[in-house]
């Protein structure tokens, strides 16, 4: 069975040795994504709605690269750094999966890679 290894061209891939996403036959992980962009700024400082946006879109390019599409995820797991945000960060998921449907989980952690962060996505996809 092959892989394909998805990159998002960050230097942080090489480096800890990871991709954005990796394809192996049928199935699609994506890693987990946050709301930083391709020049390593936060997006949405303060915004979990606006970062889960911008995370959800993120891995919709991701999931192109690997060749499928929303309609193909199966799973998300969204981490949290204030609960209290669920529902925002919720309705944003629902613009994307909403029809969809995929299994979630809405986790509560302590904090994620940069203070900035509020929201950290991940993706899993299977092609039939």
């Amino acid at each position: 069975m092959s892989k394909q290894l998805i990159s998002s061209g960050s230097a942080w891939e090489g480096k800890i040795g990871y991709s954005r996403a990796i394809r192996i036959g049928k199935h699609v992980h994506v890693s987990g994504t946050t709301a930083t962009d391709e020049n390593g700024n936060v997006v949405g400082v303060g915004e979990p709605a606006l970062q889960a946006e911008y995370i959800l879109k993120k891995i919709q390019g991701a999931l192109t690269d690997a060749g499928v599409t929303l309609e193909d995820v199966i799973r998300t797991r969204i981490y949290v750094t204030n609960i209290d945000d669920w529902e925002a960060i919720a309705l944003a998921h629902g613009k994307y999966f909403g029809e969809i449907r995929p299994a979630t989980v809405i986790v509560e952690v302590s904090r994620l890679i940069n203070k900035d962060h509020l929201v950290e996505i991940e993706a899993e996809a299977i092609v039939e």
